[in-house]
């Protein structure tokens, strides 16, 4: 028992050295994995004076030496690649035959575009996410555009043909700014230019950050910057490869609070927060201020769906550590009918967006009306995705077998599970770990899914159930010796009386 003990130890302070330091030395982007589809734009930009050079030529050479073996660039779940594949497929390809480079890489992508194009997409059919319908047609535009012959049969014609008929109508309706139910299709800008909407430099420099990005996104910044030359936006893109050499995230800079909250979220229900508990008060202190100041001053940052999954982490981490927090911290949402509605009615696009604010209902105070009619409203919304036993896609975050973890919320409230079995479960249900939507590209937190901090979760489990196993047998000895299991009037219920204590 001392061997695990000790080995336990070494893992935590390994886990502390390479997650918790970086928190405090504020270094959290480098826990979010790089977008090659972000890249490929990025790589996209001329040189000022040598035109026929990219002035970031290290992202260029980033995406020549980090595509997947099958030919694709972009994530994988269980070994098979997502959906954005094929636009960042695409997209990576686009950008190595307008400079020249990376013929081998390029056949490999024509390869693997023309052998699983026509089943991803029948995969996902009619539920293909709107960010998908957006950018899929324009990566095609943009291949064709710099001379890459994609082949493709009638039948994968009459998809795509689809696919921009349904970017068409999402154009037509939506406005070029959106502040909350879907990510601004000015964000999506490197996809206008390929089509009849056309952008004037006015809009776009009206819309840019302080920071000169355009919706924190080094893509659409990127074509922003090429589309109007403005200053602001390279000063952004040469901050970015900067920090993050090479090779840039689909979001920058990330909400650093999300990142932070999400970490100790995964470290508490992977049941390791006794030996981060310093770590963990630092953290929610943290940004427990960050929120106390926005109730005098809010920020509207992001979309609905990100600030209300962020808003109900919080505000059940809070509780859980005994934080003065208010439920309109994140009840705010009942309070909007137009949100409401567009929740009801695409319910299946925000699963864990509505499994979040369910779990910050399992803290109730007396006379909190609001948080009931949250937790009411989550509720039957889940009754009807786990009535349909499928999630399609997601606008927040993929979790591994979600609809299994939801299943077992609805069926037994927290107050009555096992925290110990709670562990296991949460264990066994991310070996794969979370996937992150971004705009346009999937991507993951290493801080949440750590090699080593799984490590540490299935050593420590083993160690607590070695425990409790041996509390239970001298439990059973000392019950056989005193008599108790051959009393003639009741039951013996000695595990039962473990358990329930």
């Amino acid at each position: 028992m001392e061997t695990s003990l000790d080995s336990i130890h070494l893992l935590v302070n390994k886990v502390k050295e390479e997650m918790f330091s970086r928190v405090k030395s504020e270094h959290l982007q480098s826990f979010v994995s790089p977008s090659a589809y972000d890249t490929a734009w990025v790589a996209m930009i001329p040189h000022p004076v040598e035109h026929n050079t990219p002035l970031f030529k290290g992202c260029l050479e980033w995406l020549v030496d980090n595509q997947h073996e099958e030919g694709c660039w972009g994530e994988s779940i269980v070994d098979l690649p997502t959906i954005d594949a094929l636009p960042t497929t695409i997209a990576c390809m686009a950008v190595l035959q307008k400079w020249g480079l990376g013929a081998k890489n390029i056949e490999k992508g024509l390869n693997f575009i023309q052998a699983n194009m026509v089943e991803m997409l029948h995969d996902h059919g009619p539920h293909l996410p709107r960010w998908f319908s957006i950018v899929f047609p324009a990566a095609i535009e943009l291949a064709e555009s710099s001379g890459l012959e994609l082949q493709f049969s009638d039948q994968t014609k009459s998809l795509i043909a689809d696919i921009s008929d349904r970017r068409e109508k999402i154009i037509s309706m939506e406005k070029i700014v959106d502040k909350w139910q879907n990510l601004p299709l000015l964000a999506y800008l490197e996809t206008f230019q390929s089509t009849k909407y056309h952008v004037d430099q006015e809009t776009i420099t009206k819309h840019l950050s302080e920071d000169g990005s355009l919706f924190q996104s080094p893509a659409a910044t990127a074509q922003a910057y090429m589309s109007t030359g403005n200053q602001k936006c390279l000063e952004y893109l040469n901050s970015l490869v900067e920090k993050c050499p090479n090779r840039v995230p689909q979001k920058y800079p990330m909400d650093k609070e999300l990142v932070e909250l999400s970490m100790v979220d995964q470290v508490q229900r992977l049941g390791l927060s006794e030996y981060f508990s310093d770590e963990i008060d630092y953290i929610l202190r943290k940004v427990y201020r960050s929120y106390k100041v926005q109730e005098y001053s809010p920020k509207d940052n992001g979309t609905m769906a990100e600030k209300l999954y962020k808003d109900s982490l919080a505000f059940r981490l809070f509780r859980m550590h005994g934080y003065n927090i208010c439920p309109s911290t994140f009840c705010w949402f009942l309070q909007d009918d137009e949100i409401l509605h567009h929740l009801e009615h695409n319910y299946g696009q925000f699963t864990s967006l509505l499994y979040s604010v369910y779990k910050a209902t399992d803290v109730i105070f007396f006379e909190e009306t609001e948080v009931h009619e949250a937790r009411s409203f989550s509720r039957k919304m889940l009754q009807k995705i786990s009535a349909t036993k499928n999630i399609h896609y997601d606008n927040v975050v993929i979790f591994p077998n979600l609809l299994q973890m939801i299943c077992e919320e609805l069926s037994t409230p927290w107050i009555a599970r096992l925290e110990h079995l709670d562990q296991r479960r949460w264990i066994e249900q991310n070996k794969e770990g979370p996937l992150w939507i971004g705009k346009a590209s999937f991507y993951r937190l290493s801080c949440v899914h750590n090699m080593d901090l799984m490590q540490l979760a299935l050593q420590n489990y083993k160690f607590k159930q070695l425990i409790y196993q041996n509390e239970l047998e001298e439990l059973k000895r000392w019950s056989k010796k005193w008599g108790l299991t051959e009393m003639g009037f009741g039951r013996e219920k000695t595990l039962y009386c473990y358990f329930a204590i």
